[in-house]
């Protein structure tokens, strides 16, 4: 049945347009598999990003697209919808007022310490939490960084920048942990092996039932990602990061994000971080 489907949507190159229908159709696929919200604001955005895919499948309607994604939920080309549809927009210490707060609250419990970035994007983020940790710790495995995108993942595992990127950091942290390239290279540095081991990169999707990390954590840096996700789905992370998080435990949120729900045992900080308190049997 799906073949058939298949066959009669392609039709003539540059035919290809998103119909509401269709949005609407995408964004109940990407929200029960991701948990992301799309609205119709995000229209002209969805069909940038799957408009090239779409075309590569040799298809020319998003509902044999649709289709194709719903004729069986291991598709392989689930992971590359998902893929598509994720945002990653980062830096090297974006939002840096975090990571003061964070190497104080690492100096005053040095044991065992870890953190999990949960949206490690292309790997800024956690390299930026290795190199803080490191330089008040030392060396050793204490960031795990997961991201529903293998893309992204990929990208962050192989640890090569343009070394534009890393111009907010200062000359003792380029030189300490990163190699830049030679010759036709010159543009692009490296993340050093030593600070690369202290980082355990994994694909999780946040939405999924269970996730296979260590536990507990220290802090738990999730910036920048509640946005993508309404309310219910909201409070049920905050709930299941709060029950990871050490009692004085961290949770590092984005500066837009604010939650004030009475039953979390979170409070804030201030400056987008809340702390996990103790709760009494």
């Amino acid at each position: 049945m799906h073949e058939n489907n298949t066959t009669a949507a392609r039709l003539l190159p540059g035919s290809l347009s998103l119909t509401d229908i269709e949005l609407i159709r995408l964004g109940k696929l990407i929200y029960q598999r991701a948990g992301i919200v799309v609205n119709t604001q995000k229209k002209e955005m969805i069909f940038n990003r799957l408009s090239r895919r779409v075309r590569e499948l040799k298809l020319n309607t998003f509902t044999a697209y649709a289709d194709l994604l719903e004729s069986h939920p291991e598709q392989p080309e689930w992971q590359i919808f998902i893929n598509a549809m994720t945002t990653n927009l980062t830096s090297f210490f974006r939002e840096a007022h975090h990571f003061p707060i964070l190497a104080e609250h690492a100096r005053q419990r040095p044991k065992d310490y870890r953190v999990w970035c949960t949206a490690a994007s292309t790997g800024e983020e956690p390299c930026s939490i290795a190199i803080t940790l490191d330089q008040v710790l030392g060396s050793g495995l204490r960031v795990w960084a997961s991201d529903i995108d293998t893309d992204v993942l990929a990208k962050a595992q192989a640890g090569i920048y343009r070394f534009s990127d890393i111009q907010m950091l200062n000359q003792t942290q380029k030189r300490l942990y990163f190699l830049r390239g030679s010759g036709h290279s010159r543009e692009y540095v490296k993340v050093k092996p030593a600070l690369l081991a202290n980082i355990h990169y994994q694909q999780i999707n946040l939405l999924a039932d269970s996730w296979p990390l260590p536990q507990p954590f220290d802090a738990i840096f999730c910036r920048n990602v509640m946005i993508y996700f309404d309310f219910s789905t909201q409070l049920r992370l905050l709930e299941r990061f709060a029950r990871l998080l050490k009692p004085g435990g961290l949770l590092f949120v984005g500066h837009s994000e604010h939650f004030s729900q009475p039953t979390l045992p979170l409070q804030l900080r201030g400056q987008s971080v809340y702390e996990r308190m103790e709760v009494a049997p």
